[in-house]
């Protein structure tokens, strides 16, 4: 680390160096800060909506794994990037 001097130095000038040093490290953080997106959990009456098809469906989705359900207590959630990623391409 190297030594700083505080001799014939006004506090302006320090204050400046200071200000200085403190703005190079925001815009650092600025470049580099990537915001987390929050998780979004739907319902089975949303995710229902969300395809047009009855709750049966969604219940034999689970079934056969094409849908991940979370729950907590009595209640079924599912991820809306898991669902958008189980979606698959047709070749049409």
């Amino acid at each position: 680390m190297e030594a700083i001097q505080l001799i014939q130095i006004t506090p302006e000038q320090l204050q400046s160096e200071i200000l200085k040093g403190v703005k190079i490290q925001i815009d650092d953080l600025k470049n580099h800060f990537q915001p987390k997106t929050p998780n979004e959990y739907l319902t089975r009456q949303e995710v229902a909506q969300m395809f047009n098809v009855d709750i049966s469906t969604i219940h034999n989705w689970c079934k056969s794994k094409k849908l991940n359900p979370l729950g907590i207590g009595a209640r079924v959630y599912f991820l809306r990037s898991e669902i958008e990623a189980s979606l698959t391409p047709l070749n049409v």
